[in-house]
């Protein structure tokens, strides 16, 4: 029996693009991405297998934060395009059935947003309250400091009122007071606005940042996202909150909703992806095993995210101190690679040194990871950093679309890597044309992904393979099966892998030409070269012509 897939649950099994418009495509020849060059590219992004895009931000900014300091969350950036733009992008990504998502950036506002403005003209101003103030704050405890390369405080005085106003990131960026019910009810309005003009949800930035303002005594801190996703189901049933929640698995549970699922719709796996770098720094499945092991059943209806790489610092920041030095020493060594003490500002690729094995069988294993896989742009092509750039800009990188770069006829305001990296190196028009490159290799997964609702919708189960270096895993749903294994280690192996229920049937591999028999002591020899990988579906073994005429007598 094949599963029967569900259409409002789109989300479960999409591919999900994360992209700047900024740092993608310039349409109009001033150095700078825009919306009419990101919808020049969509059939590219239809072509790769995409289903979904998350675009950054957009909004009117002062950009001393990349965008995340907002001035106006209504319109666009006049450098980006206007709201024509936009709508004319939204109506070509859905005719080539992709759905699109943005950040929800309502943590806080840029210092320059009217509301701040018009907050900080007085005590008694009537936006006053929709900021956090006090006359004397708490003392500063240094774990809060979310950037410590260029904060020391969470509290910034304002010598107009005299009093301090919050800010959890930078300065210039005060926190809003969602525990106000008129902020509450603006930020619905900035949800019911853009859903307007097509969104299918939002990726919501810092979730814990943005309900610890919320007075437990006046209200319950996670009601705001209840109420927010209820909204949302209301407006599109089939609308999503995808959540950027980084705390212990024992915590995360409440973001979904506890076991009602009726908060975020899905959360992104920040656990698992930390105990996946460390397993390749090693060379070993055991890290990565023992999280998806304790991690816990996400509410019906809910979903985890699986990434390698996002938009920020690499953060290691759940991992020990002499844990996240290996994976610094593996793939980070040199201090300009390293941010904030807890990550790293590099991209795949370039901690591989460029090694395709190692590059194609890591995202073998994010794309069979139990969970939706989340792409950075660029990872498809093995785009590399800008080390010169500052803090987390090492990745936000200009697209390399062609030997000149192609991402604009002018030069790009932002930098572009240079070396083995550089555009004339590493670009899509090359690698289209190259049936080994690793552009042909996404594309593949992406679509075997597709093909394998299991590895999203299905029961995973690690295995155990005998080998430290390999991490093995199987997805069984409505009777139907896939296993995927994955060789982290430089030597090859024959892995025998225990399958019970599966005596007597055929693996067929996904990735490959080969097939794999389970004997009838549910048992399967399954040999993978230095870095291997290999997706197998069960089915039963094909009868030779021979035996099935003697059945049919």
């Amino acid at each position: 029996m094949r599963l029967t897939l569900t259409s409002d649950l789109w989300w479960k099994n999409a591919v999900i693009y994360c992209l700047d418009v900024e740092t993608y495509k310039d349409g109009n020849d001033d150095g700078i991405g825009d919306f009419r060059g990101l919808t020049q590219q969509i059939d590219y992004l239809a072509g790769l297998g995409v289903t979904c895009l998350w675009l950054m931000p957009f909004f009117p900014t002062p950009n001393r934060d990349d965008g995340y300091d907002i001035t106006d969350f209504y319109t666009i950036d006049p450098r980006l395009g206007t709201l024509g733009d936009f709508v004319e992008f939204m109506r070509t990504a859905k005719d080539r059935g992709m759905r699109v998502i943005a950040d929800l950036v309502v943590n806080h506002t840029s210092d320059q947003h009217p509301w701040f403005v018009e907050a900080r003209s007085s005590k008694t101003s009537p936006k006053r309250d929709w900021y956090v103030w006090a006359d004397k704050p708490e003392p500063d405890n240094p774990d809060q400091v979310v950037f410590p390369d260029k904060e020391d405080s969470i509290w910034q005085y304002d010598g107009s009122t005299r009093q301090y106003y919050l800010h959890s990131f930078y300065r210039h960026q005060p926190d809003l007071n969602v525990g106000n019910p008129e902020v509450r009810d603006e930020i619905v309005r900035i949800l019911g606005f853009w859903m307007e003009l097509g969104l299918s949800g939002f990726r919501v930035d810092a979730v814990p940042f943005l309900i610890e303002n919320v007075d437990p005594k006046l209200a319950e801190p996670h009601e705001f996202l209840a109420d927010l996703r209820a909204f949302m189901t209301r407006r599109e049933g089939s609308s999503v909150l995808l959540g950027e929640v980084n705390v212990p698995y024992k915590d995360l549970v409440a973001y979904f909703g506890e076991g009602l699922g009726d908060q975020l719709t899905m959360c992104f796996d920040f656990i698992s992806m930390q105990r996946t770098w460390l397993a390749l720094a090693r060379g070993e499945a055991q890290p990565l095993a023992e999280a998806l092991k304790s991690r816990p059943k996400p509410p019906k209806d809910c979903q985890w995210a699986m990434f390698l790489r996002n938009h920020d610092e690499l953060t290691l920041d759940k991992l020990t101190d002499e844990e996240r030095e290996e994976v610094f020493q593996a793939f980070g060594p040199e201090k300009d690679m390293q941010i904030y003490g807890r990550g790293l500002r590099r991209r795949l690729p370039t901690m591989f040194g460029g090694d395709m094995r190692r590059i194609k069988m890591a995202y073998s294993l994010m794309f069979s990871l139990p969970g939706t896989p989340v792409v950075f742009y660029g990872e498809e092509i093995g785009l590399g950093e800008n080390l010169g750039a500052e803090g987390r800009m090492a990745v936000r990188i200009p697209m390399q679309w062609s030997k000149d770069g192609g991402f604009s006829q002018v030069e790009p305001v932002r930098e572009v890597p240079d070396g083995p990296f550089a555009p004339d190196r590493v670009n899509v028009a090359d690698q289209k044309r190259d049936t080994e490159s690793l552009l042909r290799w996404f594309q593949l997964l992406i679509e075997r992904y597709r093909e394998c609702p299991e590895l999203a919708w299905g029961e995973y189960t690690v295995l155990d393979t005998g080998h430290p270096a390999v991490f093995a895993h199987r997805a069984d749903a409505d009777g139907a099966t896939v296993v995927a294994v994955h060789n982290l280690g430089e030597t090859a192996q024959d892995v025998r892998l225990k399958l019970p229920g599966l005596s007597g049937r055929q693996l067929t591999d996904l990735l490959v030409d080969g097939t794999v028999k389970v004997s009838d002591k549910d048992v399967a020899e399954v040999p993978l070269g230095p870095h291997g990988c290999r997706w197998l579906r069960v089915s039963d073994p094909e009868v030779p012509p021979e035996d099935a005429s003697v059945k049919a007598k």
